[in-house]
């Protein structure tokens, strides 16, 4: 059973979320719109993944005996000035996700809910990834700058990205 705490804090957590869903959803319609389909592609998943974890914490407070409120999502940017900028913002909003994730350990531990911090761990170890990856695009294109076969190629490569379910 969830401490009234932390079943609040693993619904915030939820629509924190579905909120990262819906800001790489509407990065991947800024770069379909802007003819670039395999950014658009790379986001697109991204956001399937955001919707994964949402709906890991979702069932995890339902399986723990909580309730799950959904509220609201705020309002997310619709253009940037360029891959770079998306990129830049993707990594500040994974950093901000890890904050969220480690606030959440913590409470765990303060609360002596080892299940839940044993579950995430899972998260802990995702947000590693996230950052790393968005880093990793962050250096590639600081390289690339404003060279447009470039930005082309990188392009190619990432419509090559394929959605793989988390395992639950």
């Amino acid at each position: 059973m969830l401490s009234k705490k932390l079943e609040a804090a693993l619904n915030a957590q939820i629509n924190a979320e579905f909120w990262s869903a819906y800001l790489y959803l509407s990065m991947a319609a800024h770069f379909a719109a802007d003819g670039k389909p395999g950014f658009a592609n790379w986001f697109e998943i991204q956001f399937k993944e955001e919707q994964d974890h949402a709906l890991k914490f979702f069932n995890y407070v339902i399986e723990r005996g909580g309730k799950v409120e959904l509220k609201p999502i705020a309002k997310v940017a619709q253009s940037w000035k360029s891959p770079l900028d998306a990129f830049e913002e993707t990594l500040k909003h994974e950093q901000v996700v890890t904050g969220l994730i480690n606030d959440l350990v913590s409470l765990a531990k303060e609360e002596k809910d080892y299940a839940t911090e044993s579950m995430l761990r899972w998260f802990v170890d995702e947000q590693v990834e996230e950052e790393a990856t968005a880093q990793g695009y962050i250096d590639a294109l600081k390289m690339i700058k404003d060279n447009g076969f470039g930005i082309y190629t990188m392009d190619k490569e990432l419509q090559s990205r394929a959605y793989t379910p988390i395992a639950e």
